[in-house]
Order: C-alpha cells, then sequence, then structure tokens
C-alpha cells in the first residue's frame, strides 16, 4: 500500500470516528508508531485519535498498558495473549472507544520456525464487544512487512468495527 493509499484509508478511518463520535488509540510494538502517525496525519484527527503508545520493549508492554510478566515469558511478545492485553489495556487507559495492538517481527532477524520473520500479531478492543485478535504473516523486507502490517490494522479496524 502506497502511502497516498495509507493516507485514504486513515481518512477513512477518522470519518468513521467521527460520525460515531468515537476515539481510538494505538499500541504498537514491531510499526514503532506508524499507525499512530498515518491517523495524525490526517487533519482534524485530534477529535478521535486519543493517543498512542509505542511499547516496544516488553517493559514498556507491562509498564504503559500492563501487560503480565507471565503473558511475556510464557507467550512472547508477539502472541496472542500478549497483543489482546496489550488493545484491552491501552483502551482502558486512555479510554478509547476502541484500541488496536500489534507486536511482530519484522525482521531481517529475530524469527523462529515457530514463529518466523513476518509474523505479526493484532489485537483490537471495543467497548461492549469481545476482543479480536489475529495473526498474519507478511513477506518482504523489514518496510514491507510494517507497512503491510499497518495497513492490515487499519483495514481490519475499518472492516470489522467502524462500518457496521
Amino acid at each position: 500500500m502506497t502511502d497516498v493509499e495509507l493516507m485514504q484509508l486513515s481518512t477513512e478511518v477518522g470519518q468513521h470516528l467521527l460520525r460515531l463520535r468515537a476515539t481510538v488509540t494505538t499500541v504498537e510494538s514491531c510499526t514503532g508508531g506508524w499507525i499512530a502517525k498515518v491517523l495524525t496525519d490526517i487533519p482534524g484527527s485530534s477529535q478521535w485519535f486519543e493517543r498512542g503508545f509505542v511499547t516496544y520493549s516488553n517493559e514498556a508492554k507491562e509498564e504503559l498498558v500492563g501487560v503480565t510478566a507471565a503473558s511475556l515469558d510464557r507467550f512472547g511478545a508477539v502472541s496472542e495473549q500478549v497483543v489482546r492485553e496489550m488493545a484491552e489495556g491501552a483502551r482502558r487507559l486512555a479510554d478509547a472507544n476502541f484500541a488496536l495492538s500489534i507486536s511482530g517481527i519484522a525482521g531481517p532477524d529475530g524469527g523462529t520456525a515457530e514463529k518466523p520473520v513476518g509474523t505479526v500479531w493484532f489485537g483490537f478492543a471495543a467497548v461492549g464487544r469481545p476482543t479480536l485478535t489475529r495473526q498474519q504473516v507478511f513477506s518482504g523486507d523489514r518496510e514491507t512487512v510494517r507497512r503491510q502490517a499497518t495497513a492490515w490494522a487499519l483495514l481490519t479496524l475499518r472492516d470489522h468495527f467502524l462500518e457496521n
């Protein structure tokens, strides 16, 4: 997805949030704040973007959004349990209607047989709805994996939560 397409998608997300009178927060690891960046590139985003957490380290995940050390130890940072805790913690702490979380292995190293480079977990928390988690495996270099993950997160937020 190109920068122009990401901007169009972010604009759509913002329009849906504005229509719903809702707010969103992000908690990002492998994307390093890219999702928050593309959302806040949109003029007027302060009406619907609450805040972004960049929780690159395990310590940041624990300290900033309440991920438990037990989950990190048992499942690892790139896991369904951790992105669930990230999304739920960020949503609660930001008092936002929606939260999306992301943790993955962008490469070029860090992958394993169980979690190869390109593995990314996503979490989506919303007031009054069960938390949704999904895993994707993207291909390409570090930049490509991160761009695909950013786009996939925004598309999923729009399609599963905002257009209903």
